[in-house]
């Protein structure tokens, strides 16, 4: 219930932004919750069958939305499905699923608040780097529109072609895996330059970013996070941790990462002794982000990672 509440507390800010009052007095359209209130997932245009779910949403119906700015800019009629996303996340926006008439036409991101604002610009700019770079296993979205909407951020990305009904739900083969993240590590921006022995990292690589396309090639997105001069294997570590925080608490997951590492970073030819420290280098950095969010996900560092990383001061 707490969560729900939360979610429906965020939700009213959020649409606000989205669908403001009509300066000319309109009446406000209604939009439906599903699938229930008290487990608010979508937002989505009312339809006849939704009055058995129970009251709906108002929301303002004027000539300002974000669905009348998405159809001026791309020429066409467009209706939105807002997700209801957790009220606590140090990275939270609104997400979209934007529709024409022939189905879904993309994925909207919001940048709504300071922090928001850069992750979506930032995400913007490397796809768009991405783009020009000829990429043969690691599938990005593609920028359809980004620009400025009564002081919010809005980027629209084209929908990859995931074929399981859940995405992260069943698991990328590891040489697909492998071979997408020495792709993501060999790719430089233009004019920047690493010293040897650095890479490019995604960032964020976790199983519910990444899915297995038809073609036997992965599909990837959320590149907010992505960065260069970063140690070979920061994503497989990143991924590696992910799925152990979904069976074990920090403290053992941080443990099973440093213990890991060797066998993790193994296929890319990082031997066992700098494998330990690229480990170490990882987790603090995860947590050197999370400081910088202002939000910290898996708890104090004093709890979940300095045990561990204390008495290894000399593997930095």
């Amino acid at each position: 219930m707490r969560d729900a509440a939360d979610r429906l507390h965020y939700l009213d800010e959020v649409m606000n932004l989205l669908f403001p009052p009509s300066r000319s007095g309109a009446r406000p359209g209604v939009r439906s919750v599903l699938p229930h209130r008290l487990v608010p997932r979508r937002v989505v245009p009312r339809a006849w069958w939704h009055t058995a779910l129970g009251r709906g949403l108002p929301v303002g119906r004027g000539t300002d939305t974000i669905e009348t700015h998405l159809s001026d800019v791309l020429g066409r009629r467009m209706r939105v499905v807002v997700h209801v996303r957790p009220a606590r996340r140090a990275n939270r926006k609104p997400i979209l699923e934007a529709y024409d008439e022939s189905g879904l036409a993309g994925f909207v991101k919001i940048g709504d608040s300071p922090r928001a604002r850069r992750l979506v610009r930032y995400e913007s700019e490397v796809l768009r780097m991405l783009a020009g770079r000829p990429l043969k296993v690691v599938v990005p979205p593609d920028v359809l529109y980004h620009g400025e909407w009564r002081g919010l951020e809005v980027l629209m990305l084209s929908p990859l072609p995931v074929t399981s009904r859940r995405v992260g739900s069943r698991r990328v083969p590891a040489p697909l895996l492998a071979s997408a993240m020495r792709e993501i590590a060999a790719v430089r921006p233009h004019g920047e330059e690493t010293d040897s022995g650095e890479a490019a990292w995604h960032g964020d690589l976790t199983p519910w970013n990444i899915a297995a396309g038809a073609d036997g090639r992965l599909l990837v997105w959320d590149w907010e996070r992505f960065a260069v001069g970063v140690p070979l294997g920061f994503d497989a570590l990143h991924h590696f941790f992910h799925r152990a925080l979904r069976r074990m608490p920090p403290p053992v997951a941080a443990r099973a990462c440093l213990a890991q590492a060797s066998g993790l970073l193994e296929p890319f030819g990082v031997d066992v002794a700098r494998a330990r420290r690229t480990a170490v280098h990882y987790l603090v950095a995860l947590a050197e982000r999370h400081r910088r969010d202002g939000h910290e996900p898996l708890g104090p560092p004093a709890v979940w990672l300095n045990p561990l990383v204390d008495h290894l001061e000399c593997l930095l």
